[in-house]
């Protein structure tokens, strides 16, 4: 059999191989490889927990924004309610203060009806106290008598006249 140089490698591989065994390097390959896959493995494991939590928080999220969504179109009725409430109030108000106001002006002018009428009464029988005064002041001679009563009622309607302006 003649050595040549593939007995020589085949030699040389066979005494890797027996001091890779005999230093346990595929051991320590295999432990470090299993050590990977267990970091792996619980990379994977946390990233999954991670992911659950994730969602979980999401939903969360998610059902806290639907409430504050529903809360705040409560929040806009109500306050559509009460607006008109309030509009109706101040409407009622102001027609309420409208219809006191005319009330009052209304009594207002039944007074100044009532002191005109009070006042043309009075001048009415002051004059007439006047006439009579003259008359008897004055003699009873029917011409006299007659122009006197004529401009005593002159006189009271132009007084009518002036106090009723």
């Amino acid at each position: 059999m003649t050595i040549d140089a593939t007995f020589w490698v085949a030699i040389a591989f066979i005494i890797f191989i027996t001091i890779l065994v005999y230093l346990k390097v595929p051991q320590k390959i295999n432990s470090l490889l299993n050590i990977m896959i267990e970091d792996i493995k619980n990379e994977l494991n946390e990233a999954e927990k991670l992911r659950k939590e994730s969602k979980i928080l999401l939903n969360e999220s998610q059902e806290k924004l639907e409430n504050v969504q529903k809360e705040s179109e409560q929040i806009i009725k109500n306050a559509h309610k009460e607006s008109e409430k309030l509009i109706i109030e101040i409407n009622n108000k102001f027609f309420q203060t409208s219809e006191n106001r005319k009330k009052i002006t209304e009594q207002k002018i039944v007074q100044m009806k009532e002191d005109a009428i009070k006042s043309i009464k009075d001048a009415a029988v002051k004059i007439s106290i006047e006439s009579a005064t003259k008359l008897i002041k004055t003699s009873i001679n029917k011409s006299k008598l007659d122009t006197l009563f004529k401009e005593n009622l002159n006189q009271t309607k132009n007084t009518l006249k002036k106090t009723s302006a």
